[in-house]
């Protein structure tokens, strides 16, 4: 029986052998989910993004022209960055987004079937949910980490507070996290956090990009402490 990652990357509790978040977001632990009308704005953004420490890009599903985007964003930033695919809801939307190229998927619910299948696929999945049964039942089914979602409805101590039961579970906020705080959620055992409007602003709409590098020097800074902490060091 193969066991299940735990938030520090070490494995201690019985699952059915899900892939481990990449050892690219557990080093830089920000994911920059990437939702835009316009396609072209990608690009420009996640270089930015990546020069400035935020190296694991999540596009969604809900982007016009989406597991395309995937396929163009990963072959343009290479091995030293990571590209995902989000709003992933289905079995044929796992397996069109894995052909394009993603490295991980993410889905804003819980569905075992879907999990099982990403398992199966060898491909890292972070479901997402909001309460104790859930979070719980897409980690039991093989989930690589579970996401929070929305997390501005409940904050960091919540986190903690579900690490009293679950304290083998990896919990990614995502939803509401904001530059001021986003440390606090690696403050109480995060892996990561999942960062869309708050650090990509107006980025994916044209916006300037120069401020976009200003939002993700903030972020690195704060997470980067905040790990610091953590670690003692």
């Amino acid at each position: 029986m193969r066991t299940s990652a735990t938030a520090d990357g070490s494995r201690t509790e019985p699952g059915p052998g899900p892939r481990p978040l990449s050892s690219i977001l557990l080093r830089t632990q920000v994911i920059a989910v990437l939702r835009a009308a316009d396609a072209r704005y990608l690009r420009p953004a996640a270089e930015v993004l990546a020069e400035e420490g935020i190296r694991s890009m999540e596009v969604t599903l809900t982007t016009a022209g989406g597991v395309a985007a995937i396929a163009e964003l990963a072959a343009a930033l290479g091995a030293d960055a990571e590209v995902g695919a989000g709003t992933v809801l289905s079995v044929p939307d796992l397996d069109a987004v894995i052909e394009a190229g993603a490295r991980y998927v993410v889905t804003p619910h819980t569905d075992p079937e879907l999990i099982r299948a990403a398992v199966a696929r060898g491909v890292p999945i972070v479901p997402g949910g909001l309460t104790p049964t859930e979070l719980r039942t897409g980690w039991a089914a093989g989930a690589s980490a579970v996401k929070l979602f929305p997390a501005s409805a409940v904050g960091p101590g919540y986190v903690k507070d579900l690490h009293g039961p679950f304290p083998s579970m990896p919990v990614i906020p995502s939803g509401g996290v904001d530059r001021a705080t986003c440390g606090d959620w690696i403050r109480v055992g995060c892996p990561a956090v999942s960062m869309g409007g708050p650090l990509l602003g107006d980025a994916l709409k044209g916006g300037d990009l120069g401020e976009l590098r200003e939002r993700a020097r903030e972020v690195v800074r704060n997470v980067s402490e905040a790990a610091r902490e953590v670690s003692g060091g």
